[in-house]
């Protein structure tokens, strides 16, 4: 919290809007909540996610012993790849074929895009996520690649990583045997990709405010890559 109020003092937290207990209770409800629903539906690849995910983001923030992996480049990108790249992607998918009944579970071109996909964009989150705080890391004492080699360096870095999956994609999509998913695919991946490039490049690199802003329109293409994945055969 005590970063919170230098990096994010809008936060609940910070801000004083919630107290910490308020936090542990809203937190700890939300999390025994989602294992419980995870149980109750009797699936063991959701509640595995679930448990999963639950588990690497106790160990990714507790500031205990042995834990707060945030604080270290390599480990916080691991626990973001493992849950957004692998768990997610893997843990839902077993989760739908067991619940529509399938005899066999197979890895698919759609679910083999999602993982290779996927992976590149929880690196440049794992990344991404830093640029905007580098001044509190700073006084925190936390040396996140963003504190070592800078804003700019680190942001094109992840401009680019994004470019390169979004190329990807577009050959993946130009491989469809499906005319209609190849040209969806080839399509809203181009047009990403290119109003990716248009909002980094209007993005003051000096101002913590519109690197965050351009952050969470990553977060909005992330979410968006959901629906698209719809359209993949």
């Amino acid at each position: 919290v005590k970063i919170a109020r230098v990096k994010k003092p809008y936060l609940p937290l910070a801000s004083g809007e919630l107290t910490m207990q308020q936090g542990r209770t809203i937190v700890a409800t939300c999390g025994v909540a989602a294992l419980a629903a995870g149980a109750v539906i009797g699936s063991a690849a959701l509640f595995a996610t679930l448990a999963g995910s639950a588990l690497l983001g106790i160990v990714y923030s507790t500031d205990l012993p042995g834990m707060r992996w945030k604080r270290s480049p390599v480990l916080a990108a691991a626990c973001i790849l493992a849950v957004r790249a692998v768990m997610v992607q893997l843990g839902f998918y077993y989760h739908m074929r067991q619940a529509v009944g399938a005899a066999q579970v197979a890895m698919t071109r759609p679910l083999a895009f999602a993982l290779s996909f996927m992976l590149f964009v929880s690196i440049v989150i794992a990344l991404f996520k830093d640029i905007p705080d580098i001044k509190g890391d700073r006084l925190a004492g936390i040396f996140t690649l963003s504190v070592r080699v800078g804003a700019p360096q680190v942001f094109w870095t992840c401009i680019w990583l994004l470019e390169a999956a979004y190329a990807g994609a577009v050959v993946f999509g130009l491989t469809s045997p499906v005319l209609w998913s190849k040209v969806a695919t080839v399509v809203t991946h181009t047009f990403m990709g290119v109003i990716l490039y248009l909002r980094a490049a209007k993005t003051d690199l000096t101002s913590s405010k519109s690197i965050y802003d351009c952050y969470m329109f990553v977060w909005k293409l992330f979410y968006a890559e959901y629906g698209i994945m719809l359209l993949l055969r």
